[in-house]
């Protein structure tokens, strides 16, 4: 095996977080003593699919080489932290590299789970530590990256391994629907049920296949509840009016209508703002979480240069770029391999709760990932947009 070490003076940064979002990671600190052990076989792989350090992006080895012998990918680099969220986006990484085996890598540990989580308990744990242990919280949403990430695998190599996988996280998707339309999003690890999320809804839209009495439901939920049709944009919490909008929804919105207009990402102009990078003292200009701008959100802002990418607005996508290339760490524990941190800098996520303490000082999946899509131009939601969505259900169009 190989063992990475980490330099002496990274044990320095004994961290701890708490972060709630739409997407909330839960307590991640910053291992002491914490040793990357790559499983044997995916070291050997890596060695024969040119996966070595020279013949690669040094960003995608970064990626590849977070993956670890339970075929999971740490969501920040040196800690015990898992995502389903980032190891979706790591699996549709892996296919759109044409690398099955990292994606079935983290689709068996998934089906491996299928019973006692998904269909015993409701959906798979939104957090766990890197040995796939000691699962936290149910998050629809992340659930529904999930089928996303399973849909591409099936498309790419027209597949039906996971079928069986991706037909129960269906129907707990279906099974979250209340009569109003809406999708419930999941529990908490207290017991206490995860309201409705409007970008959850987006995701579970994206992810069942087809459309059908579910999507329709969405889209009324959406409509009555979540849009605002004097801006034309989704809200995320209506009910609090100083964090009623949230960037995210601006290119993922974007992403799953294919109709959506194009403004609703020049409103998302809302959240620009410029941050002194933490690491350079640079100024980076980007995307905050919400109205408070008081950080540059990098994966939300790689987000946004997919969505401009997306509708060939490539002047707008490539300042995105140069800006979050400006951000890049690299890795203090893998050779020739960098990622880009959460934020530039340390503050809000959306709403109130701070911010992880490394989140501006460590590589991030989530940011490096959506990196890569955008300098691929791939949108990874243009896989599950619907062609027949009736006109009188596409309430961002009816007063154009």
């Amino acid at each position: 095996m190989t063992y990475l070490r980490i330099p002496y003076s990274y044990y320095l940064l004994v961290l701890f977080f708490a972060l709630f979002a739409s997407c909330q990671k839960d307590d991640i600190v910053l291992q002491e003593d914490f040793v990357v052990v790559l499983d044997e076989e995916i070291q050997e792989k890596s060695d024969t699919d040119g996966e070595t350090d020279a013949s690669i992006e040094s960003y995608h080895n970064w990626v590849f080489k977070m993956q670890q012998s339970s075929g999971l990918l740490e969501s920040v680099e040196n800690t015990d932290f898992v995502s389903l969220y980032d190891n979706a986006l790591a699996a549709i990484l892996f296919i759109q590299e044409d690398n099955p085996v990292r994606a079935e890598r983290i689709f068996d540990f998934y089906d491996g789970k299928k019973e006692d989580e998904l269909i015993k308990n409701g959906g798979f744990y939104q957090s766990r530590n890197a040995k796939g242990e000691e699962g936290e919280r149910t998050w629809m949403g992340d659930n529904a990256w999930l089928l996303i990430a399973l849909n591409h695998y099936e498309a790419k190599y027209q597949s039906t391994k996971y079928i069986v996988l991706a037909n129960a996280l269906e129907d707990w998707l279906r099974s979250m629907q209340d009569e109003d339309g809406g999708v419930r999003g999941g529990i908490n690890s207290d017991g206490s049920e995860i309201p409705k999320v409007t970008e959850g809804m987006l995701m579970a839209f994206n992810a069942v296949k087809g459309f059908d009495d579910f999507h329709s439901g969405i889209l009324r939920f959406l409509e009555t509840q979540r849009w605002d049709n004097t801006l034309g944009i989704l809200m995320a919490w209506p009910e609090n009016p100083e964090y009623a909008y949230a960037m995210d929804l601006h290119p993922l919105s974007s992403g799953v209508f294919s109709d959506m207009p194009d403004d609703v990402l020049f409103q998302a102009n809302r959240y620009l703002n410029s941050q002194e990078n933490t690491i350079t003292g640079e100024e980076i200009s980007g995307y905050c979480f919400d109205d408070d701008k008081d950080v540059v959100w990098l994966e939300g802002t790689a987000q946004m240069a997919v969505a401009f990418s997306s509708i060939g607005r490539f002047d707008l996508s490539d300042q995105l770029m140069l800006d979050l290339e400006k951000t890049f760490i690299d890795s203090s524990t893998i050779n020739e391999a960098k990622g880009i941190p959460y934020t530039t800098n340390h503050g809000t996520t959306y709403g109130h709760n701070l911010l992880w303490d490394h989140a501006d000082i460590a590589p991030a999946l989530s940011s490096t990932i959506w990196y890569s899509f955008a300098k691929a131009s791939f949108n990874p939601l243009h896989l599950g947009r619907k062609s027949n969505i009736p006109e009188e259900e596409k309430f961002w169009s009816l007063n154009l």
